[in-house]
């Protein structure tokens, strides 16, 4: 094995030594005397064919012997790459040209590398097996090798590449590796900020100090692609803040005294801040007055200057104007900065494009979904009017569908000025799961779950899922498959097929339930959906308590439910995951009684509404209520409202409403209403935990009945507040509140502590 370094050395002495000499002997042997090159023959050549070689030259037989141009073929023949030497020589009329090839490679090892696989490693370094070994490849290798281990805040790892001889002129590239320790981040240091503290600085940027509970991240590292990114970070804030001025003087980084760590220091210069100026807009559109425009302003003159919200009012332009049909309409912001008044006037130049009709749609990167279940998302077809809102609109749509990892939708010219072409690519994810899950709630007990599932069928974005629960209260086992364009048509249609045992500890009975329905669903508005239910099931009431309520006992035994229902839900989110804005509203209604043995009408109204305060505190308010009645006969327990735990925090599930005197059993209410007020917001911990703070406070009622006996009922509201957590941990999602009945009936059964947490795996 020799080190790359003396072999280095040794190739480049003798690289210039073959290089002197072949001066001399060209002129000893004369080369330069002239005369016609009748024959060039190739001599060491190996692996490569000699008209291979011949080709990389410059001269060719029947030319005559030239310096310039035998030089320039010795040059393009070591230019290639392929040899280590090359030399020149005149045989009579002959050229003689012997080659030294470069070795193959055929083995890449990596030794010493514990903390980045060997995987990783291979898909940075460009040398492969069976490719030609050279020094300059190797070198560059190293360097990527290093920037690894940099970016993974290793920047005290060494690499030293090795070369092992094998016979046929092949060689080993071993890359000998010293991670070294991680290098963390000592210090995070500003100067020259007057008007933002150095704790308000860090909070802005992605670096962050080394400490004890940054184990999940590597944001606390030495990474100078980082750093950069942290310079147009602090730019970008300070602009948002009106120093229009700012300026971020140098960054530098230093190792401290022991080399364990660095002291970052940003030199800062603010400026004075700058308020809005007069706002302006102006446009060549015909038949459209800038006044229609301007709703779509998100500043007002006098306000703090917000270089974000100036790129806010012009997306919010070009998406205006983009809904009247104009597809390529450039809206550029021209400012105008008063240092004297420290003011910066804004106007918004719209220019002139033509109307344009969508010409193709074309669709890339889905090898396994086919192309109508993405073409049926989109809002436009091929010739519609272009609308920039509908296009972003079927984005949304794309990848509500969760098949893809990406979803990238552009438009670009046609064949034709009034034409435009939509290109959409995707990039496609797994969506068939296999779901092992367990936790633990105050509700159920310990849980565990099992979950096949697979949404997107044959590619043809069918939903089929199978899965199964069991914890301390209940089991389940239920079988559902949904066809999302039935016939061909936007209509969702689905079966579902189940199995559930309820112990219904809190009115002294255990139910069991076996049934299967049918649905269908469709939009009735872009942001209005209906959805239509049909289910059949048969239901066994056993294990009721001696002791438990008349009602109760009265419903042991086995009745038939054949039921429809409506759900029509009203949907303005900006997401439906993490939602930060917007409103929801539902209204839903059950009829029970097509044959059967239980007849009853139910309805239930309910809405949330999502208001940001700021980034980082949002605001929601939600109301919901409901009543049922039976038709020609009572209602029963099994089929009444029920609220407690996870649903009304402070009480125990089925805590609140009718309560029968002897037993205690919940009996359940024929109506009710609830309403909820929550304050979300960040703990001040590291973003890297996603840990999030709420204090909330829960109001509401359920009453009435028609069991028999001695009953406890009151419509009067009760009261619960308390704060509460969650965390999306690395083990599950967890949930916490604590909460305290402030207002609450004798009868009523509360329960201050309410935790769920589950994982999948």
């Amino acid at each position: 094995m020799l080190p790359i370094r003396l072999l280095a050395t040794v190739l480049l002495a003798f690289g210039i030594v073959v290089a002197a000499g072949w001066v001399s002997r060209a002129e000893a042997q004369g080369l330069l005397e002239g005369g016609i090159i009748e024959e060039i023959r190739i001599e060491g050549a190996q692996r490569i064919d000699p008209q291979t070689v011949r080709s990389y030259m410059r001269i060719d037989p029947g030319e005559p012997f030239d310096a310039v141009q035998l030089d320039d073929s010795l040059k393009g023949i070591f230019e290639t790459g392929l040899f280590a030497d090359v030399t020149l020589r005149r045989e009579g009329n002959a050229l003689i040209v012997t080659v030294v090839e470069n070795p193959i490679i055929n083995r890449i090892a990596f030794e010493g590398n514990n903390r980045i696989e060997d995987e990783q490693l291979e898909a940075e370094v460009d040398l492969r097996p069976r490719t030609v070994f050279t020094l300059t490849k190797v070198q560059n290798d190293v360097q990527r090798i290093l920037d690894v281990y940099r970016r993974n805040g290793r920047f005290a790892a060494t690499v030293e590449p090795k070369i092992i001889e094998l016979e046929q002129n092949r060689v080993d590239l071993v890359f000998e590796i010293n991670e070294g320790a991680l290098t963390g981040i000592e210090s995070i240091n500003f100067i020259g900020n007057r008007d933002f503290s150095d704790s308000d600085l860090r909070g802005e940027i992605t670096t962050q100090e080394t400490a004890w509970y940054r184990f999940l991240t590597q944001a606390d590292t030495y990474d100078p692609d980082r750093l950069t990114f942290d310079r147009e970070l602090l730019r970008r804030f300070y602009l948002s803040e009106g120093y229009a001025d700012f300026r971020v003087l140098s960054v530098a980084a230093e190792l401290n005294a022991d080399q364990t760590g660095f002291i970052i220091t940003f030199t800062l210069e603010e400026g004075p801040r700058y308020r809005f100026g007069a706002i302006d807009i102006e446009s060549t559109l015909r038949d459209l007055e800038p006044e229609q425009l301007r709703d779509a302003l998100t500043t007002e003159e006098g306000e703090w200057y917000d270089a974000s919200a100036v790129e806010d009012t012009s997306e919010a332009l070009v998406q205006r104007v983009g809904d009247l049909g104009y597809a390529f309409v450039d809206v550029r912001p021209r400012t105008r900065r008063d240092r004297e008044n420290l003011t910066i006037a804004t106007t918004y130049d719209i220019q002139e494009g033509p109307k344009v009709f969508v010409e193709r749609i074309d669709i890339q990167g889905n090898l396994r979904t086919i192309d109508k279940v993405i073409r049926r998302e989109f809002r436009l077809v091929e010739g519609d009017a272009f609308n920039a809102s509908k296009l972003r609109r079927s984005r949304q749509r794309v990848e509500n569908l969760g098949f893809f990892r990406r979803v990238d939708v552009n438009n670009e010219p046609g064949s034709q000025a009034d034409k435009t072409l939509i290109q959409v690519e995707v990039e496609e994810q797994s969506t068939g799961d296999i779901t092992l899950g367990v936790g633990v709630s105050t509700r159920s007990g310990p849980l565990a779950n099992v979950q096949l599932r697979e949404r997107n069928l044959l590619g043809r974005g069918q939903d089929l899922r199978l899965s199964g629960t069991i914890s301390g209260q209940a089991s389940e086992i239920d079988l559902s498959f949904t066809e999302p364009y039935f016939l061909d048509r936007p209509l969702a249609a689905g079966i579902d097929l189940f199995r559930t045992q309820n112990d219904q500890s809190e009115s002294s009975f255990e139910e069991l339930r076996i049934g299967g329905g049918g649905r269908l669903g469709y939009d009735l508005s872009e942001h209005t959906r209906q959805v239509l239910r049909y289910t059949l099931e048969h239901r066994d009431i056993t294990d009721v308590d001696d002791d438990a309520a008349i009602s109760v006992r009265e419903e042991e035994g086995t009745t038939l439910r054949s039921s429809i229902a409506q759900s029509t839900t009203w949907d303005r989110r900006d997401s439906r995951f993490n939602t930060r804005e917007g409103f929801v509203v539902s209204f839903d209604t059950q009829f029970t009684g097509l044959g059967g043995d239980v007849t009853f009408l139910r309805n239930t109204l309910a809405a949330t509404y999502y208001y940001p305060l700021t980034e980082n505190f949002t605001f929601v308010v939600g109301a919901d209520g409901g009543i049922m009645r039976g038709i020609g006969e009572d209602t029963r327990v099994s089929d009444r409202f029920f609220l407690g735990n996870d649903s009304f925090r402070g009480f125990e599930f089925g805590g609140i409403g009718p309560r029968d005197v002897e037993s205690g059993d919940a009996l359940g209410g024929k109506q009710y209403y609830k309403g909820t007020t929550e304050l979300r917001f960040p703990l001040g911990l590291p973003d890297e935990f996603d840990i999030r703070g709420r204090v909330f406070m829960d109001v509401g009622a359920v009453w009435g009945h028609d069991a028999s006996g001695d009953v406890d009922d009151s419509s009067s509201p009760r009261v619960a507040v308390g704060p509460g957590l969650s965390w999306n941990s690395p083990f599950g999602p967890i949930s916490l509140d604590i909460g305290f009945a402030i207002v609450e009936e004798d009868f009523d059964s509360t329960q201050k502590f309410t935790f769920s947490f589950g994982t999948q795996f």
